[in-house]
């Protein structure tokens, strides 16, 4: 018999640790290849780790509610044969080789026990873990903002924050200068006092659980960065309804995958980006970033009435076939919590379907750092004017609104309205041969 280490995977760019949600097997417990033997959570998503062999835990190393880093052991398992792994090893080989001396890891250990609870405004995104560490450290967001990222987009990671740490105490402190400020107001508060709140008999009281948590914030965050405008139109996709009922039996029956609308907005959204490339952008400070991938976020509500935005990568790559596959593919991990951390990141552009929910149309809210989203209203049958060679008719067709939110410090009404107008043109012209 041998010992086998356990250790959190790789979750993709950015994602330097995990918490443990809980364990769905005990210490003695025998467990088999690709079993899932853990819940985590990262900031975007929460997912199972399974095991890669087969034995029987031994030692569970992560207790729940403790935070794991990338490549730590989080449990030891017994296994059939003679030398445990070696992934430990390989782990280390990728990391830099300088090592924190032994005031920087009590550092760390100090930090994870420590809750994230440290408020900070919509300008910083920071993960738990550096979270825990500012807090810990008394490191101010003002001090925070000096710290130059090495992480995605920017992004401060938790080697960032130990290497200023570390050379912290070597630098003289700089008091920061009085700002004089505008006799109005500013606001420093995101929330109401807990005094103005009347829970009366009767009133239940419900925590946010992590994910609403993580969702409130982004949200706040996203409205207070990104000055939203909003854009309508009505658009008459008669044709893509008679397509879709001509082909939906075919491609389940050839595929074994059921055909909805959502590739054919998605395909419509992805040929306007194209024609509009400045909508697939990102802004730091006065930089414009051009994405060269159009990927685009997938805003999904969950059973527990919780959103996650997972993401079709590279969707210009695709065929109307393949977006079905990978949509049904992201849709059906997300609502079974099987979502890797790296299928929620990277999105360029939004889509929310709000018509799934019978609305008419909706004004969604931009995810930071994209600059544009669109919702998709409900499909209803209207009467309308037509133009025929013979004079107007008013015939029964099959009507949608969309609705287009986007960042005007980037994009301004002519470029989002006419981003609109070109996903409203190929909707409403669709080819009845289109192939699938």
């Amino acid at each position: 018999m041998a010992e086998y280490k356990l250790l959190l995977p790789s979750m993709g760019e950015g994602v330097m640790e995990a918490t443990i949600i809980t364990w769905l097997f005990n210490e003695g417990d025998n467990v088999k290849e690709d079993d899932s033997v853990v819940e985590i959570a990262t900031d975007k998503v929460d997912s199972d780790v399974p095991t890669p062999v087969s034995g029987k835990i031994v030692k569970i190393l992560k207790q729940k509610d403790e935070v794991a880093k990338v490549g730590e052991a989080i449990a030891i398992l017994e296994i059939e044969g003679e030398g445990g792994n070696t992934a430990t090893e390989e782990v280390q080989t990728e990391t830099p080789a300088a090592t924190p001396d032994a005031e920087t890891l009590k550092t760390i250990e100090q930090a994870l026990q420590v809750a994230a609870s440290a408020e900070f405004s919509g300008d910083l995104y920071l993960s738990p873990l550096v979270k825990s560490i500012a807090q810990q450290e008394n490191i101010s967001e003002s001090e925070l903002k000096t710290i130059k990222g090495s992480g995605l987009e920017g992004r401060i990671t938790k080697e960032d924050i130990l290497a200023y740490v570390k050379n912290r105490g070597n630098q003289p402190v700089q008091q920061a200068a009085p700002v004089q400020v505008a006799s109005t107001p500013q606001p420093v508060a995101t929330s109401a006092p807990a005094s103005t709140i009347t829970v009366a008999a009767g009133d239940e009281i419900i925590p946010m659980d992590r994910m609403r948590k993580i969702i409130a914030e982004n949200m706040v965050k996203a409205k207070q960065i990104a000055p939203h405008v909003t854009s309508f139109i009505e658009t008459d996709v008669t044709n893509v309804v008679k397509w879709r009922n001509k082909n939906k039996d075919m491609f389940e029956k050839r595929e074994g995958e059921k055909l909805t609308f959502m590739p054919i907005f998605v395909k419509a959204i992805v040929k306007a980006i194209q024609d509009f490339p400045m909508i697939n952008v990102s802004l730091n400070g006065d930089n414009i970033i051009k994405k060269k991938n159009i990927n685009i976020g997938m805003a999904t509500a969950l059973p527990d009435g919780n959103l996650i935005v997972p993401v079709i990568k590279n969707a210009d790559q695709l065929s109307l076939s393949g977006l079905a596959k990978a949509i049904n593919d992201l849709a059906y991990r997300a609502r079974n919590k099987k979502l890797r951390p790296e299928d929620t990141q990277g999105a360029t552009y939004t889509i929310s379907n709000v018509g799934s929910f019978g609305n008419l149309m909706g004004t969604p809210i931009i995810p930071q750092p994209q600059v544009a989203i669109m919702a998709i209203g409900a499909i209803v049958k209207k009467p309308a004017v037509l133009e025929t060679k013979d004079g107007d008719v008013i015939a029964i067709r099959q009507l949608m609104f969309m609705s287009h939110s986007y960042d005007h410090r980037v994009v301004d009404g002519s470029l989002g309205g006419m981003m609109l107008k070109h996903v409203h043109d190929y909707l409403q012209n669709w080819d009845l041969n289109t192939e699938i």
